[in-house]
């Protein structure tokens, strides 16, 4: 009988550099853009000691609503298609299509999200990000939910991800919510 591959792995501090390679990959992308962006890492794998599904969660952040569209345009240069923003207001998603070949693109499991710097999803990320950072408590605390999450949905990344929404957002608004009063 073949044994189900576990959705969260231990932490693995290599998933810093593989969020420096796709970010060196997005910049060289989105060369001579005449505007500031930002990079940022967030989710569950820049959180240094939290165990993780090994997937490298990545804002770009841009200021001003007309440069969305410069973004977006790079973005499909480099074999990215827009996915709109799934439900969730300034926060648009982006996924390879496989019509480019980017080593580091393609071989480093990613989520890409593109945001402006007043979008709520962003906030929330960052936030949470360093809520987890700066409190070893919630962050164990968080890396016990996930397993248990993990295994209700006996290891199936679309249940877990269904799971996540229904029984972590209160918890991280939680962690928000202190991160905030510091």
């Amino acid at each position: 009988m073949k044994k189900k591959k576990m959705l969260i792995v231990n932490y693995n501090p290599e998933w810093i550099i593989w969020f420096e390679k796709i970010k060196l990959a997005l910049n060289l992308g989105l060369i001579g853009l005449d505007f500031k962006y930002r990079i940022e890492h967030v989710g569950s794998t820049s959180v240094p000691n939290l165990d993780s599904k090994p997937i490298i969660d990545i804002d770009i952040v841009y200021q001003k609503e007309i440069q969305f569209n410069e973004i977006k345009l790079r973005l499909m240069e480099i074999g990215y298609y827009h996915n709109g923003n799934q439900g969730i207001e300034k926060r648009e998603v982006f996924k390879r299509n496989g019509t480019t070949n980017n080593k580091t693109l393609d071989q480093i499991k990613h989520h890409l999200y593109v945001c402006p710097i007043d979008s709520q999803a962003l906030n929330r990320h960052i936030l949470s990000r360093e809520a987890l950072r700066n409190n070893k408590n919630a962050r164990i605390e968080y890396q016990k939910i996930k397993y248990k999450l993990a295994v209700k949905a006996n290891q199936n990344q679309k249940l877990y991800a269904e799971l996540k929404e229904l029984y972590v957002n209160d918890f991280i608004d939680r962690i928000i919510e202190v991160e905030k009063t510091k």
